[in-house]
């Protein structure tokens, strides 16, 4: 499949966001959000998931990074589900288990239509250089619901922070990549209901 690129932009009082996702990409990044964690976390999902994006973030970080990472959420997500389309001929799920020195997490991906987190990341500090910690779920509840995925994290170890939050967001890339992935045994959708 080829064209499977999509461009999101959300206006709000507290933030305004642009996002162009190409799920067929060569993990091109470009981001500038402000957070320079967040901004780190996005380079290594689109280079680890081969997927180019684009990112123009603006939001009220003088706040707090809250609105900014949840919002940025919200809008890969959307973008993440119009580049899927359809659905027809990929895998739909996706898993990945990645070591980062310490860090070992496992993610897995249903692109179902249906929105669930389920997440036991175990996070020791309350920052990770300008990134509140707890953004991290928050960022993903967000990707889920509004890509409408399953999407499951299960930490085996780590201690560094650092480390644990950048390995799920490579095991995010590999799972996601995984799951777009097309197969040319599947005719359709992957489901028995005949519909994604």
């Amino acid at each position: 499949m080829s064209g499977r690129i999509a461009t999101i932009q959300r206006d709000t009082k507290e933030t305004n966001i642009r996002i162009t996702f190409n799920i067929d990409g060569s993990g091109i990044c470009n981001v500038d959000s402000g957070i320079p964690f967040l901004d780190h976390m996005l380079n290594g999902f689109a280079r680890h998931g081969f997927f180019d994006l684009d990112a123009k973030i603006r939001g009220d970080v003088e706040v707090d990074s809250h609105h900014t990472i949840e919002d940025t959420g919200i809008v890969l997500g959307e973008a993440i589900r119009k580049a899927a389309g359809d659905k027809e001929g990929i895998l739909r799920f996706g898993h990945a288990v990645l070591p980062m020195d310490d860090a070992l997490i496992l993610c897995a991906i249903d692109l179902s239509g249906r929105p669930y987190l389920e997440s036991d990341l175990q996070f020791t500090t309350d920052r990770i250089g300008d990134m509140d910690t707890e953004m991290v779920r928050e960022f993903f509840y967000a990707i889920s619901y509004s890509a409408g995925m399953n999407l499951h994290f299960k930490q085996f170890s780590g201690r560094n922070n650092h480390h644990i939050a950048e390995c799920a967001f490579k095991a995010f890339a590999r799972a996601l990549d995984m799951a777009t992935t097309t197969d040319e045994r599947i005719s359709g959708v992957l489901s028995t209901k005949g519909t994604l």
